[in-house]
């Protein structure tokens, strides 16, 4: 299949989902998660109309970048080292992957130098998996407090990942949590501005996701696909 062809029974599956919790296709942003394909095949990706690429290493996004910049917008989407940083910001529109007060004190540092503000997703286990990434549900709050006030770090949304499986319909309590936490933190009015992002979904749950308030999913395989780069 061409990747206009995934991209056309990506959508229908995303008006399906949207249609079923009476949600507008157009509050769902698609990022096409090319880190497993070449640059060519994000430029075919680009050119099917995807405008979201996201990436999860500066030396594997670094020839896309210099191909599409300009023609698409990034995303990191991995989690990120704070010494790694400098190869992100400015390059990257937003950062999903926010998770410890080391990185938020690294993004704002490189910020200021570029006097440009970074928005953030901050992550959050809500599997509580080993595997994963981010800060578990009970932490979310002080982390919030901890970086109230930040001039660049720009918090806009949580993110969350799913355990793998192939029963889609077992993620759903991982999604709703996530929505919880953001509607709790906003309650709250713990950070300068209200949150109104959820960066979660991919390729084998998005329309879970989607049907438990995903604003962006991240789709690879069922997308783009996957080959050697």
């Amino acid at each position: 299949m061409t990747i206009e062809d995934r991209l056309k029974e990506v959508e229908r599956r995303l008006e399906a989902a949207c249609r079923r919790s009476g949600r507008r296709r157009e509050d769902v942003n698609v990022i096409a998660v090319t880190k497993y394909v070449s640059a060519e095949r994000a430029a075919e990706a680009v050119q099917a109309g995807l405008k979201h690429l996201g990436e999860n290493r500066w030396p594997d996004a670094e020839e896309k970048w210099r191909l599409l910049n300009g023609q698409a917008v990034f995303h990191y989407i991995g989690s990120l080292q704070t010494r790694k940083v400098k190869d992100v910001v400015g390059r990257f529109r937003m950062i999903h992957s926010l998770d410890r007060l080391s990185l938020a004190q690294e993004i704002e540092k490189r910020a200021a130098a570029l006097e440009a503000a970074v928005p953030c997703f901050i992550q959050v286990n809500v599997s509580g998996e080993d595997s994963k990434h981010g800060l578990a549900p009970e932490q979310l709050i002080p982390f919030a407090e901890q970086i109230r006030g930040m001039k660049y770090v720009q918090p806009v949304g949580l993110m969350t990942m799913a355990p793998l499986t192939d029963e889609p319909e077992t993620t759903r309590p991982v999604f709703r949590g996530l929505r919880q936490l953001l509607d709790e933190l906003n309650r709250r009015a713990v950070l300068d501005r209200p949150l109104t992002e959820l960066s979660m979904g991919m390729s084998g749950d998005f329309e879970i996701a989607v049907e438990e308030g995903a604003t962006w999913v991240r789709l690879g395989t069922v997308l783009v696909g996957k080959e050697n780069a």
